[in-house]
């Protein structure tokens, strides 16, 4: 693991239930737009999440949507979700559209393998294990940190921190920002 300090995550919680698919999170009609080119690529920040039914969006309330009509970036930085997160289809569109959207970090108890593969080697988020679900204490809106150094989640709007998982293995390709900017600095590829 890389002896750098990894600076703290701090944002806006935005709370998702269990078994959130990959078409859930971009649905299949919303791959048409080119993720090279600038304008396209926003689009996928829009739609993130636009699948999952607006009731079960933004809990515990719902009825929020992770972007707001006409933008494409969201005012929440970190989701927690319960069980499951990820399962469904392997695209790498699923990571990357969180990631447009201004995701930073996911809390979750478990993720689907591909998806914390696909997040993980596209360096797009950091989806960090959870010990309990905490989609059922957490609100969408409450100001969190995730200390990387301590392995804890402070949710600053409630008083509270909880232990969250160390990344384990994949902490040096996260913090590298991606496994093809992993074997770059580790000499395992050389540049073009």
């Amino acid at each position: 693991m890389s002896n750098e300090p990894q600076e703290p995550i701090k944002g806006k919680a935005f709370v998702l239930g269990k078994n959130i698919d990959t078409d859930q999170i971009i649905p299949a009609a919303h791959l048409v737009y080119s993720l090279d080119d600038p304008e396209e690529r926003k689009l996928y920040g829009k739609y993130a999440l636009s699948g999952v039914p607006i009731e079960e969006s933004g809990l515990p309330q719902g009825n929020i949507p992770l972007t707001k009509d006409d933008e494409t970036k969201s005012e929440f930085k970190i989701i927690v979700a319960s069980d499951n997160f990820g399962c469904g289809s392997s695209r790498e569109h699923a990571p990357a559209s969180l990631e447009i959207a201004g995701i930073e970090a996911i809390i979750s108890p478990s993720y689907a393998r591909i998806f914390y593969r696909n997040s993980v080697d596209g360096g797009f988020l950091i989806p960090f294990e959870s010990r309990d679900d905490l989609s059922k204490d957490i609100h969408t809106g409450d100001e969190l940190e995730i200390d990387q150094e301590n392995h804890q989640l402070i949710n600053h709007t409630q008083d509270k921190t909880y232990k969250i998982k160390p990344l384990g293995s994949v902490a040096d390709i996260v913090h590298a920002g991606g496994i093809f900017e992993y074997a770059r600095q580790n000499g395992m590829i050389k540049e073009a």
